[in-house]
């Protein structure tokens, strides 16, 4: 064993991961090029959204490898799950809006002030969510319109989900903190241990192995809570300890209603946003599963989930420039955080474009990869995600301008903005053409509907930029400063620097 080469070959592995993930202390946000500084902070959230994607990934896998009922079931659940973690996610983007605007203008002690009270909010909103979705879900699942075994099956997924949701929603909150921050590589190396496990895990739970029952589809919800808690618990040692910056304490999540009412101006207007985006999502999913038969309901399901997974980037950009933008109007840089979100639009357009290219060429061999081919209908519903996958290719690259320029609302507290286009878009335009379309033209008619969603969505923000509140908002410097300012006096009792 040649160990000086094997020394040098681990030294060499490190400096080339060094060089693609940037930590924190090799990034500074607030000068330097905003291009490169967006693609650093942004690519480990890239990984972070990838990696989060395999867990409903794997859930496709396998459960695909089960039965086309279990494949069913949970394209009725995961939108569910995505509704229950939506309505308390606005707390987790306050906390990160807070955080990076503190950390910008050098306020430590409120920075990790406004993190502890954001973890004990977050941790009672989870817990009241759960209980609320463990007593309805199985309503919720039948006026989608789930019956049968597949109605059943989700609602069991669903029950665990719920009974676990502190565990989910709770490692979310720690990503949204270090984001806030500027560290975007610890989330996404403690991301890739858990899902690794979670990968591992499922097939165990799902078909069954030694002492281990045979338990479907609630086998992959049993696999999913237990990799998540073992992520929330790491990821909360870390911010007890400070090891990475941003450090919490019992002391400072006494409740505090001041600073609560801070959060809620921020995160309400953003839990609106992720929730109407989620109950489009349920929505359009109803519609199909009222319009369509169970096989047609399963290969949208595959084709939701790689879309999912394909504009993932694009949210990543947008969460990078919430944070960068966020940094930069803490420390008074209006113009290079309006910079943020132009640059985040053009790159996020470019490189989701490209992969809708790729898209629509391979789309039946993506889709198939989830079937069992020797299953009932395995056909039908392969030619389902691929239709679906073809029709909304070429609008990947809109998805990405959206969703920047939402970012860069978001990052100057200016999450009614983003709600309004969000709402908009899903709610007002999706929504509506969908149902209509299904009516009249059939699958298609949906497919359309995603389509021009996007598009007419990526323009209206791109128009409220140039024209409406984010452009007052970077010129309005004093008003700006006073806020932050504000801030620190108002809460100067607890926390002082």
């Amino acid at each position: 064993m040649d160990l000086p080469k094997i020394r040098d070959s681990i030294s060499g592995s490190g400096r080339w991961f060094k060089n693609q993930f940037k930590s924190k202390e090799d990034l500074d946000l607030l000068n330097g090029n905003v291009g490169k500084n967006l693609f650093y902070l942004s690519l480990p959230v890239i990984i972070i959204n990838l990696l989060q994607t395999a867990y409903n990934l794997a859930d496709t896998f396998w459960l695909g490898q089960y039965s086309g009922d279990a494949l069913a079931a949970i394209t009725f659940a995961f939108p569910l799950v995505f509704f229950l973690i939506s309505l308390g996610m606005g707390l987790a983007v306050a906390g990160s809006v807070l955080v990076a605007q503190f950390e910008g203008s050098g306020k430590d002690k409120m920075r990790n002030y406004a993190a502890s009270q954001t973890v004990m909010f977050s941790a009672i909103a989870s817990v009241i969510l759960g209980i609320l979705g463990y007593l309805f879900i199985g309503d919720i699942v039948t006026l989608l319109g789930a019956s049968g075994s597949v109605a059943t099956s989700a609602a069991g997924y669903l029950e665990v989900i719920s009974i676990g949701l502190f565990s989910m929603f709770g490692f979310l909150v720690f990503q949204s903190l270090m984001r806030g921050f500027g560290d975007t590589v610890t989330p996404m190396l403690l991301m890739l241990g858990t899902v690794v496990l979670n990968i591992i895990i499922d097939p165990l739970f799902i078909f069954g192995f030694w002492i281990i029952p045979e338990m479907g589809v609630k086998g992959a919800a049993i696999a999913t809570i237990i990799s998540r808690t073992l992520s929330l618990l790491i990821g909360i040692i870390i911010l007890f300890s400070g090891l990475k910056g941003i450090e919490i304490s019992l002391k400072s999540m006494k409740p505090d209603l001041k600073f609560f009412k801070k959060m809620m101006r921020i995160g309400v207007p953003a839990s609106v946003e992720g929730t109407g985006r989620s109950i489009s999502v349920n929505a359009v999913t109803a519609v199909v599963g009222w319009s369509f038969t169970n096989p047609v309901v399963a290969g949208f399901g595959i084709g939701i989930r790689i879309f999912s997974m394909i504009f993932l980037p694009a949210a990543a950009v947008g969460r990078g420039v919430e944070s960068m933008a966020g940094q930069n109007l803490g420390a008074g840089n209006f113009d290079r955080a309006g910079e943020t979100a132009k640059e985040g639009a053009k790159y996020s357009f470019v490189i989701l474009t490209f992969l809708g290219v790729l898209t629509f060429v391979f789309a039946e061999p993506i889709a198939s990869i989830f079937i069992d081919q020797t299953q009932q209908n395995s056909e039908l519903i392969a030619k389902t995600g691929a239709e679906f996958l073809r029709y909304v290719a070429f609008s990947f690259g809109f998805i990405g301008v959206l969703r920047s320029y939402n970012g860069s609302f978001r990052g100057a507290g200016k999450t009614i903005t983003a709600a309004i286009i969000s709402i908009t878009t899903l709610g007002l335009i999706r929504l509506p053409l969908a149902y209509i379309g299904a009516i009249q033209i059939g699958t298609k008619g949906v497919w359309l509907a995603f389509f021009i969603s996007n598009v007419t969505g990526a323009l209206i923000a791109y128009l409220w930029y140039r024209k409406g509140t984010w452009r007052q908002k970077v010129t309005e410097d004093n008003q700006q400063k006073g806020e932050i300012a504000e801030e620190a006096s108002e809460f100067g009792e607890t926390i002082t620097d």
